[in-house]
Order: structure tokens, then sequence, then C-alpha cells
């Protein structure tokens, strides 16, 4: 469904961010040396059921200042309370649903084409990595797009960790299945649990993000809590929300929404004004909580980092 207010904000070309300040490789080998020293342990050693969350000690993060915008970011009020969950209903207002997600214990299983498969508790993940504040655009497939100060670390800091074979070419990633905990789950139409995938060079860029927080907190429920994907350069849909499994695998992953409508949404799904969804324009977005319309920009203003993802694929839907 579109929403039909008006006005709105873009960020202009000039504003891009040199790439050489987008990666800060020192800090990136220091988390994955954390990580790699915690080692394969099995699902919840490091919780307690029903232990509190102890990680709001770790936010508000410091800011990346290579990822600021020039405008506000969205309202915290909008941002929580209209988006998608499906797994807690298909109504944009799941924000009283989503707080049935229990997100203690919770653990991440990291596996597939990797030297040592582990399963770690999100506590212990979020102590061995270097949290930092982004500020990113956000597009809905749908028309609509948010600006959000996201907290978390860079995906490829995961990736250095986990020691990938050189036969995976995909990160596959899946979240919870709960039919009881989320009432969407029990919609059998459904492909669940949800999963999505990037390849191997999309996963190592310098804007995939893993986060982990969002407005200096720890992330709401409502956004995917504890840890969801962030790749501002596709439509949001990419964005997998409260991950619970990471996997490198040689072959394609069949995406939730590519197996329900692979016409409609595609395994790259990456922002292009000028590729219309099958059933509305993408030639320009409304922004929350500005009243605004602006003209969508091509890979969402992100081209300049990820346009050369995509060489020699001409013959793939990249868009769609």
């Amino acid at each position: 469904m579109l929403i039909r207010r008006r006005k709105g904000w873009e960020i202009s070309e000039r504003h891009a961010t040199p790439e050489r300040l987008f990666f800060e490789r020192r800090t990136v080998l220091k988390g994955a040396a954390a990580i790699a020293a915690l080692g394969a342990f099995g699902a919840g050693s490091a919780l307690a059921a029903g232990e509190p969350d102890s990680s709001p000690a770790l936010y508000p993060a410091k800011r990346n200042e290579a990822f600021t915008l020039d405008r506000p970011v969205t309202p915290e009020a909008v941002n929580t309370r209209y988006n998608n969950f499906y797994e807690f209903g298909a109504s944009k207002e799941i924000a009283a649903a989503a707080e049935s997600l229990k997100i203690r214990p919770w653990t991440v299983k990291i596996d597939g084409l990797v030297a040592s498969p582990r399963e770690i508790a999100i506590d212990d993940l979020l102590k061995s990595m270097p949290l930092e504040e982004r500020l990113y655009r956000h597009r809905c497939v749908e028309a609509w797009a948010m600006a959000v100060p996201w907290t978390g670390f860079p995906l490829r800091t995961l990736l250095d960790a986990a020691e990938p074979q050189a036969s995976a070419k995909y990160v596959r990633l899946e979240t919870f299945l709960d039919r009881i905990m989320a009432p969407g789950q029990r919609q059998v139409w459904y492909p669940w649990p949800y999963v999505e995938g990037l390849t191997m060079a999309e996963a190592a860029n310098d804007l995939a993000f893993l986060v982990t927080g969002a407005y200096g907190k720890p992330l709401p429920k409502s956004m995917g809590a504890p840890l969801r994907l962030a790749t501002p350069w596709k439509y949001g849909f990419k964005s997998i929300k409260s991950i619970t499994r990471i996997s490198f695998v040689a072959e394609r992953p069949k995406t939730f929404w590519e197996q329900l409508g692979p016409s409609e949404y595609g395994f790259w799904a990456n922002v292009n004004p000028n590729v219309p969804h099958p059933r509305w324009s993408q030639a320009t977005e409304e922004v929350l909580g500005a009243h605004e319309r602006r003209p969508t920009q091509l890979f969402n203003g992100y081209g300049e980092f990820v346009a050369g993802l995509y060489g020699g694929l001409d013959r793939e839907p990249l868009f769609m």
C-alpha cells in the first residue's frame, strides 16, 4: 500500500563519501579476531533461558562520520511503527504484535562452506564486534523511503572471522521459525522461514551492514531485533530481520519473495527508478515523516560504491 503524504528530501551526489573512508581495516580485524576467539559452542551456551537483555550498555555507539546525511533522519516514532514484518502480520502497523518476539536467549548459527562452523550467543557476538553508528537511506520496493541511524558492524567483519572456503559463492541468511510466537508464520502460503541472500562480493562490500541497534539504543523488535541486515542500495525486502543463521553456500539461494513472486521480486533487487514494479512506478518515492515526494536515485544514491559489483551481468534481471 502506498501512502500519500507529500514533500521530502534527497541526497545529492556531491555528498557521496570517498571510498577510502568507508572501511577502517584495523578496526574490522580487531573485531574478526575477537569473534574467532569465541570458537564453536552450543546454542544458548552463554545465556540461560529468560536472562534479560544486557546489551543496552553498549549504546549509543560512536557515529562513523563517513556515513552522515545532509538532512535529518526519519523520526523514531515513524520508523518504529511503519514497516513490514510479515512474521507478525501483513499490515505496516505491526509494532504491538512484534512485542511478542523473544530475543533472549538468541543464537546465530554460522555454517556451510566455512573453516569452522559455530553457533554464537547474540550477546557474545555484540561484545566481540566493533559497533558503530551509520546513517543510511532505506528504500522500500513499495516506493516509500526512510533515513535511519543504524548501529551495528560491517558484514565483512563476520566474513573475515568465518573464513569461508573458496567454493562459497553466496551468503544465505535465515530468520527464526516459531509459529506460536509469530502469528504471521501460521500463514501456510508463505515459504517460511524468511530467507535472503547476497553474493560474496555484495556481502563483502563496505556498505553491507549487520544491524544491532537504531536511534542510539538496541534494535526495536518491530525493526527486526536483535540482528538484521542493511543493504542500502537494494530494496528493503533484502534487509532480512531477526537473523538466526548465516550460511556460506555454492548455489544461489532461493529467497522468500523470489519464491512467492519471481516476476515482481528478484534475487538482486537493486534500486532503479527506470525499471517499474509491475504494479507501480519506481521513479519517485514517498519520504516518511517529511510529507514530501522526491525522485528515486539509481542504487538509492550509492552507485559510486556498488555499481562495479554488477559488471558482466547484462543478462541478469538486476533490479526486480
